[in-house]
């Protein structure tokens, strides 16, 4: 039985991840390796500071044509982009190419909340070539989502769902900094928000519109806040550099109403360094209902590692699954591949 073939469309902190980690997994290969800049030219394992251990040479390329052709591979891991819009060409291209997807833009997990043309266009476009394409990751897509749904799973009736997701924004690199704001004065802050330009925690909309369709429900309207989490202390990031005043990160709310009233709070504070503040780190789930469910752990499901382990466990059931453009909801219950990862997969071309 030949290998499960996986190309990574983009190489930054959690492409980078999602390599190492295929690379410690039986039965899969890494074959073509995307990014816009850095590293072009370079050596897979050499960026990775890894022994090739009798795997190919894998260049990183900046030519998408080179790598992108029809059957190339049996999935593609998107590591690029927050938002739908900025994801679609490049998740077109791949789809086009009849080659399976997943992608950890935030906006992707519950695409219809706010992009419903483009959804609709890559789900036709997937059917259409015989392939899936998944949106997934730590948050969207599992913590404040997906496992607040399987939680109610318990419950005879909701009246109301909390869940915080208080977050170390250290491992993340430069895009999700400087979504974050991270470094920035509250001056510059205020300026952006203004101006509706400071993005911060993508995929509340999403979320919110997840849990809701998951238990039959249709939110009749979805708000967000985000205010600055002001450091006192100096902190330190590869791409930023924090001094006290300035922004260590942002506290982002989602309320998602059901007949007037907050029926979904979500509430995501996420900082760099937030120990030098004593401040404790963790992800709570509170359902009021029948009965109450109320979930802690502490200190939080780390990000960097939930994100790209999410996109590599989901690769046999979005190889498994039928076409079209699917949510976590439609897929069996993601689990850590340890096995042989072929071992997992119904057929393979």
């Amino acid at each position: 039985m030949r290998n499960v073939k996986v190309v990574i469309w983009g190489f930054g902190s959690m492409g980078q991840g999602a390599a190492a980690m295929l690379l410690k997994k039986k039965g899969v290969e890494i074959c073509g390796i995307i990014n816009r800049s850095r590293y072009v030219g370079e050596e897979m394992h050499a960026v990775l500071g890894v022994q090739k251990k009798g795997h190919p040479d894998v260049i990183v390329t900046n030519k998408v044509e080179d790598v992108i052709k029809e059957k190339c591979c049996d999935v593609v891991l998107g590591f690029t982009d927050s938002f739908t819009k900025d994801a679609h060409e490049k998740l077109k291209t791949a789809l086009m190419n009849k080659l399976n997807c997943i992608s950890i833009a935030e906006e992707m997990a519950w695409p219809w909340a706010q992009n419903p043309e483009i959804a609709d266009e890559l789900d036709k476009i997937a059917k259409e070539k015989g392939v899936t394409l998944l949106g997934t990751g730590i948050n969207p897509g599992f913590i404040m989502d997906y496992l607040v749904i399987a939680l109610s799973g318990v419950c005879e009736d909701i009246t109301n769902i909390e869940a915080k997701r208080v977050n170390d924004l250290s491992p993340f690199g430069r895009f999700v900094i400087q979504e974050q704001g991270v470094g920035i004065s509250v001056e510059e802050f205020e300026k952006r928000k203004a101006a509706d330009e400071m993005t911060g925690h993508v995929g509340f909309p999403e979320s919110l519109s997840m849990i809701a369709a998951a238990l039959g429900l249709k939110l009749d309207k979805i708000e967000q806040t985000r205010d600055p989490i002001i450091s006192k202390v100096d902190r330190e990031h590869p791409h930023a550099k924090v001094v006290p005043g300035s922004l260590a990160g942002i506290r982002q709310q989602g309320f998602g109403y059901i007949d007037g009233k907050k029926f979904i709070t979500l509430d995501h504070p996420q900082q760099i360094h937030p120990h030098l503040e004593n401040v404790n780190t963790g992800d709570y789930i509170n359902i009021k209902g029948t009965p109450d469910i109320n979930i802690a752990t502490n200190p939080e499901i780390p990000g960097g590692i939930g994100t790209f382990s999410m996109a590599v466990n989901m690769i046999p059931h979005v190889i498994n699954s039928e076409s079209g453009l699917k949510t976590m909801l439609d897929l069996p219950v993601p689990r850590a591949i340890l096995g042989d990862m072929r071992h997992f997969i119904k057929k393979l071309d």
